[in-house]
């Protein structure tokens, strides 16, 4: 018997500035549940390789700490678009989303 992931509500303010509440099962990338829902902005060129950074998103300052940091391969990426990247920015296909997460609010970045 599969046993049912938690539902993860997650909010994005796309490209364009619309506030969309969505939400999936736990254990899709942040990407992926943007994907699933046409959020505005989100390319995923390299579908969640962290090869592109077409998904990168601005992270909640209130909620930075529970998406934890980049790793060394991430940061790299983000350095390669420092002129829209910040510090809270992340590329959403390297969130999973955990029950820890319901609530997130994330802002497209502007690429």
């Amino acid at each position: 018997m599969r046993r049912r992931m938690s539902m993860v509500r997650v909010t994005f303010v796309d490209v364009h500035g619309v506030e969309q509440a969505v939400a999936g099962e736990g254990d899709l990338s942040l990407m992926e549940l943007a994907k699933a829902n046409g959020i505005d902005g989100i390319a995923a060129d390299c579908g969640g390789a962290c090869s592109c950074a077409t998904c990168l998103v601005h992270v909640d300052p209130a909620w930075v700490d529970r998406t934890g940091a980049p790793d060394d391969i991430e940061y790299a990426m983000l350095d390669m678009v420092s002129d829209v990247a910040g510090d809270t920015s992340r590329l959403a296909c390297q969130i999973r989303l955990t029950s820890a997460l319901d609530g997130l609010r994330v802002v497209v970045a502007q690429q």
